[in-house]
Order: structure tokens, then sequence, then C-alpha cells
């Protein structure tokens, strides 16, 4: 072999470099959970905190275990040549493992409730005059909604509806032992009942009462045991177009499916005898791994509790910081015009995006207005401001993705009130989800067209705003607005190759300019030193990504990363990433934001946006990253924003070779630095100005 070979060096795409996505996003939930257990968080945050990990539970269940059952192709190094069968008893055993932490944890959290003057009491603990009270609701308002269910030969067993609270009640009688089964109304109902009190709030909850009363449903029979149970379905349904329908109308049949279908996980309640668990899941063809035994059953009901109007038990409230320039009463045209600006939600309000926008709609010199809609909610400010810029003659076009999993009903009646007043509604794509954040503005100034732009990290979601760290930002560059009505036009047109000047746009080119940057920062630290590259996202899944990360480490460029969920890179192997280290922040608000920094030897660049680094926003999705082109506030997100966020040594928890995560230390005499506390004392200050 000739003497100057160099060795081939290590594959940078073996699985043994890789954390499994399943196993990354349990991790996550279980940093979720370490919210709900802290103490020292107030105790309605922590109820919101539980209540969050056990609906992330479901969605997991719901979306992503279906496709292991399945065997759905799963991309990426982590899964090649992976035994499914002990990837699946492996999410069991954590599950588990979470489970029986929740079920703690709500016990010590209904201890901290009743203290607080919440109590949440079982009917056996009320007292007369309380139980006289249940007995007349059970008869008034519960009886007659009920309807027991026998399951027996002649009764073949029934549907259980996804995710529906549940009663298996084991009767007997002179002919034999039976089974039957009663659906627990939640939605009619809530899940906790407030029962009349002298002294603070009494809650008794939905099933607690039935059961207490559940003789009145088999009169006949001797009750030998009514335990909860609920089970969990694929939902993750395919959207099929087909010659005879049009897409709506697809999505509309797609989503009719989402309840119905293959039981993937039930949940029992711990108390049910082993005999009667194995019935009930042979019966769901459900295998042993698939179910799991816990002390209280769908806690994810506990946002009811979690809504209660008690301020002094939850996180003391702000209000949000708004530029004067910015301001209601004025121009916020003139103020975007002047210069551009970077919001940081939800530190500042969105209100300044909603009024924005309703500006525009009465402002006699806007000609247009184009905008992504992904994730709308209830709140329908700012699609009202769109509604009344029709009816003031702009021209309106709305590209609403109706694919947005979860909020698919919302959109389609939305679309449908916006096409009924003449606004251009068009979905995008067929075979790509529109994840972009962007609005465009067009006025007439004398004889001269400007566009005014925004893209964000968030959705125009104003409820959302409230809760998720996202990044805004309202341009009058030009050369941003054309990049910006290219895009606009291609996915109202034909979606294909565009020429732009400054976006990164997935599926085309955000992929391979990410990675030619970091590959130009290996370039230049090898010529120059001092490489470092530094990046915030939700999910770091891609595994050319995760890669090019591998190369820049080993050549030695510095690397921090801060992804809240899932992350399959792992960071302190030696010779592969002991250049990287990665933190995660669960606090108050969902970290939501993106930000991509390349220090680019002393000409750092800064991108921002819509995409995280997982292959669903790199190849199947339409997603947006653009430039912070003005170096002044280049520098201040950089050292404002995203280096506050990675500084943090109170939530922060950092990543672990083998997939775990540990509280950031703090080194001897570091002050306590908590991010989301700091942006709410500073909010603003990434403007420069001193006015809070």
């Amino acid at each position: 072999m000739p003497g100057n070979q160099e060795e081939p060096g290590p594959d940078l795409y073996d699985e043994k470099y890789y954390i499994n996505r399943e196993l990354s996003w349990l991790e996550f939930n279980r940093r979720c959970l370490e919210q709900a257990e802290d103490a020292s968080n107030p105790v309605l945050e922590r109820v919101k905190f539980i209540a969050i990990c056990c609906g992330n539970m479901d969605e997991f269940f719901m979306i992503r275990v279906p496709g292991i059952i399945s065997k759905t192709p799963i991309p990426g190094p982590d899964y090649l040549g992976i035994n499914r069968n002990l990837l699946l008893e492996s999410i069991s055993k954590t599950v588990q493992e979470l489970v029986n932490r929740y079920a703690k944890c709500w016990d010590d959290i209904r201890q901290a409730l009743s203290e607080a003057g919440i109590r949440i009491a079982k009917v056996d603990d009320l007292v007369t005059d309380q139980m006289a009270w249940v007995s007349w609701f059970y008869r008034e308002r519960i009886h007659p909604l009920l309807t027991p269910l026998a399951l027996d030969v002649s009764h073949p067993f029934p549907f259980i509806s996804n995710n529906s609270l549940n009663i298996a009640v084991k009767l007997s009688d002179p002919n034999g032992q039976h089974y039957a089964r009663v659906k627990v109304p939640i939605g009619v109902l809530p899940r906790f009942i407030e029962v009349p009190s002298s002294k603070g709030t009494t809650l008794v909850m939905l099933e607690d009462i039935i059961e207490s009363h559940i003789s009145a449903l088999f009169p006949d029979k001797e009750i030998e045991g009514a335990y909860t149970f609920r089970v969990t379905r694929n939902a993750d349904v395919k959207v099929t177009i087909d010659e005879a329908c049009d897409f709506m109308t697809s999505v509309e049949d797609a989503i009719e499916d989402r309840g119905i279908g293959f039981p993937v996980r039930m949940v029992a309640e711990k108390s049910m005898p082993d005999d009667m668990t194995r019935l009930f899941a042979k019966n769901l063809k459900l295998s042993e791994i698939q179910v799991h035994k816990s002390d209280f059953v769908m806690l994810v009901d506990l946002w009811e509790i979690a809504g209660m109007n008690y301020p002094k038990l939850k996180d003391k409230t702000f209000e949000p910081y708004v530029p004067p320039e910015l301001a209601e009463g004025n121009d916020i045209f003139a103020a975007i015009k002047r210069r551009d600006w970077i919001l940081f939600h939800p530190y500042e309000s969105f209100g300044t995006i909603v009024r924005f926008v309703a500006q525009a709609a009465e402002d006699p010199t806007v000609q247009s207005i184009k905008i992504c809609l992904y994730r709308i909610g209830k709140d329908p400010s700012l699609v009202r401001a769109l509604i009344r810029a029709r009816e003031n003659g702009k021209t309106v076009s709305v590209l609403m993705e109706l694919r947005a999993k979860f909020d698919e009903s919302n959109n389609i009646r939305w679309a449908k009130e916006l096409e009924k007043i003449g606004v251009h509604v068009v979905f995008g794509p067929l075979d790509l989800k529109v994840h972009s954040k962007l609005l465009q503005v067009v006025r007439l100034e004398g004889s001269k067209l400007v566009r005014y732009t925004h893209m964000s990290s968030g959705n125009y979601n104003t409820s959302t705003a409230k809760q998720y760290g996202d990044i805004s930002f309202l341009t009058a560059n030009q050369d941003i607005g054309e990049d910006v009505g290219e895009l606009f036009n291609a996915l109202t047109g034909f979606f294909g190759p565009r020429m732009y000047k400054h976006l990164l746009v997935a599926p085309l080119t955000l992929k391979d300019s990410l990675i030619a940057k970091i590959d130009r920062e290996i370039s230049v630290h090898k010529e120059k030193g001092g490489g470092y590259i530094a990046m915030k996202a939700n999910g770091l899944i891609d595994s050319d990504i995760i890669a090019s990360l591998y190369k820049a480490s080993i050549a030695g460029v510095r690397i921090d990363l801060n992804i809240r969920g899932l992350c399959c890179l792992r960071p302190g192997i030696p010779g592969i990433s002991e250049n990287i280290r990665v933190t995660s922040i669960v606090d108050r608000f969902l970290e939501h934001s993106r930000i991509y920094y390349f220090e680019n030897g002393g000409e750092p660049e800064m991108y921002m946006g819509s995409s995280d680094m997982m292959p669903r926003n790199l190849l199947a999705r339409v997603e947006v990253l653009f430039p912070v082109l003005d170096r002044d506030m280049l520098a201040t997100v950089r050292d404002c924003i995203l280096r506050i966020h990675l500084a943090d040594n109170v939530k922060a928890k950092k990543l672990l070779p083998d997939g775990s995560y540990v509280p950031v230390e703090r080194g001897e005499g570091e002050k306590k630095l908590r991010s989301q506390e700091w942006f709410i004392k500073h909010r603003g200050s990434w403007h420069g100005s001193a006015e809070r």
C-alpha cells in the first residue's frame, strides 16, 4: 500500500453513534415530568406539566408507535437492521416506569393542592350532605347518559373509542361470572365535578361517582369490582387523493378515520385483576407489552384543574414588551421601513403582528396580503383582520395547510369561511406540507410597490404565542421581499426549483445549504482556527446533518446545540463528538425558536425560521430559514438570546453519550441563570432600548 494513503475514518453513519428517536422522545417526556415533580414550581404549573406529559404520551402512541408495529419503513441509521420487537419492549419498559412516576407525582400534587385549598376527594371521604348531593347529581345528571354494555357470547366485545375513559365491571349471579363495560361521558360532563363545600374547593372525579353507584346499572348482579381503563388507537391517518374528490374532501374523509385506527395501547387501573386485563387485551388484539398498569388512568384531563382561576398558584404574570415604535397608534409600516425588527414572543407581544395585519386591512395604499396558515387556534382576531382586508377590497391570498395534525378540522372550517368572502384559498403542493411561517403585505407608495414581510418560527396562533418561545422578523428589505414573493408564487402556482437570493427553502436548498455551511466552518477552522457552530432547534434527527456535525467535531470545531426535544446525536464520544455539547431546556414556556449560527472566521452568519433538523422538515415539508443581514441585529440576537439559552444552568439539562440527561453543572462561583426568567426581566433588550 502506498505510504501516503490516509487511513479510512470512522463510519459516521454507524448506528452506534445514534440515539434511537423513540427512546429520545421518551427522555424528553421524562424532562417534562421532572417539571411536574419539581416542588419549587407553583402547584397549578405542576398540574399543567403532568397534563402535558400525558398528552404527549397519547400522541406518541397514536403517531409514532403504529409505524413500529406495522413495520412502516423508518428512515435513519438507528433503524438499520433494528429488531422492532426489542424496541417495543424497551419502549414498554420505559413507559411503565414513566406511568408509575406519573401516579406518584399526581399523589404529591394532590396533597399540595389540598394544602392550597383545592381538595380532590373520593366519594367515601365526603360528609353526609355532600354524599346526598353526589347521589342527586348521579341520578339527575349522569345516570341517563350511561350505556352499560355486557360482554358475552350474545354481546360481542364493543368498540372502544380512542382515548375514551371506560369502566370495566366484573359481576356475578347464580349463572356465573360476567363482564361489562361502561363509557365515562367525559366531554358531556367534566372529569372533575365540583361538590358544594363550606370551605375551599372540593372536587370528585366523574368515574368515582359512577363506580360508587355502579349497582344502579346492574341491579340483578353482584358487583365484584369496577376498574378504569382506556385504549389508544393509531391516529396517523394518511390523506389519499384520487380523481373522484378534491383535496379538502380527501382530508375530511381521512380525519373521520382517525378515531377508528387499530388499538396500540391499553392503560388499566393497577387493581384490575390480571385475568381480566388479559381478557380485555386479547379482545383488543394487544400483546402484553402493549398494556400498562397505573394507579390513575388518563391524567390528561388535569387541564381542567390547571385552568382554574387561582392566580397565586400559577407563575407570576407579566406584561409583554412592545417597542414604542410598534405600539398602538403608531405607523407600523413607517417603523418597519426605517429598520428591521426582531420580536421574541411571548416576552414581546404577538399583538404587534395582529395589529400589523389589522392596519394593513384598513390602509388604503395596501394592495394585497399573502399569508401561510398552519395552526390558527381558537382566537379569530388575525383571521378576522384578513376578512376585514378582503371586505375593504384588498387582494387576500391564504395558503391554508389542511394537514396540520389534529388541527385539520379547524383549518378546514376557516378555509371554507374565507372562500365564501372571496379570499384566494389554496392548499399548496399535494405531496408536501407547508410549514413555513410567511406573511407579506404589498403597498403602493407613490408609483412604487413596496413589500413588507413577516417571517417566524411560530404559527399565526394568538393563543400559543403566549406560551411558545418564538422569534418573529419584520422587514421591508426588498431582496428578502422578492424572495418571499417568489416563494408564494411557487406555492400557489407550481412548486419547484426557484432562484432565491437569501432564503433557504426545504426541500430544495435548505439541507444542502446547512451541510455546506458546516463544511465551510471546517475549512475556515483548519485555516484560521476558532471554528464555532451554535444551533437551537426543537429536534435533531437527520443523519446527514448529524454526520456533518460529527465531521466538524473531529476537525476541532466547537459546537453548542440547544435541542428541546428529540436528539439522535450522541455527544461526548471520544474521537467523534467530544467537541459537541447538547443541552435541552424545558421550562414555563415551550422552547420553539430555531437559530442557526456559524462563526465563519469572524464573518458570522445567522439563520432563523421554521425548520428543525429532522427528515420530515428537510424532505417532506416546505420550510424556510431566513438570514439576519443586519450585523448589529445579528450580534444582539446572538448575545441577548442565543447565548442566554446556552448559558442556562437552572432549567437546562445536558445530554450524555448514553442518551440520558443530567442537570447542567454550575461552576464554582457561577451565578444561577434561568434563561426564561432572564428574558422576562430583560424583555426588549435585544432592541437596545432602556425602556422596560
